[in-house]
């Protein structure tokens, strides 16, 4: 099994092409079974469930500020007692490695009263 969390977001500005289906199913065994590819393979998602508002925005902060350490952004939905992440590379439409690095590293934070 491969370990992600011990990796850091390279930069990608385009140029490359996005991970295949194969290759994106490969990183996602590295990942919690929650996360979810998208049917056309160029994003992957997941949501946390919470038991309150403050909560919830104390696991947005956290990825915020790891997004922030990367420079590699998730898309985010928020609500009461829920965040939904959603990760792709937008420079090259697709997926790459940093998307399952991101998501790695959000699967180790430790539970915030979910």
């Amino acid at each position: 099994m491969m370990n992600l969390t011990g990796k850091t977001c390279k930069p990608c500005e385009g140029g490359v092409a996005p991970l295949t289906r194969t290759d994106a199913m490969r990183y996602l065994d590295a990942l919690n079974r929650e996360w979810q590819l998208s049917a056309d393979a160029t994003s992957i998602h997941r949501e946390w469930k919470f038991k309150n508002f403050f909560h919830t925005m104390s696991f947005v902060n956290a990825t915020a500020h790891i997004a922030n350490a990367e420079d590699h952004h998730p898309d985010l939905e928020i609500g009461y007692g829920y965040c939904r992440v959603k990760l792709t590379t937008h420079s090259i439409k697709g997926l790459s490695e940093n998307d399952f690095i991101c998501a790695a590293k959000f699967d180790a934070l430790p539970p915030t009263g979910g």
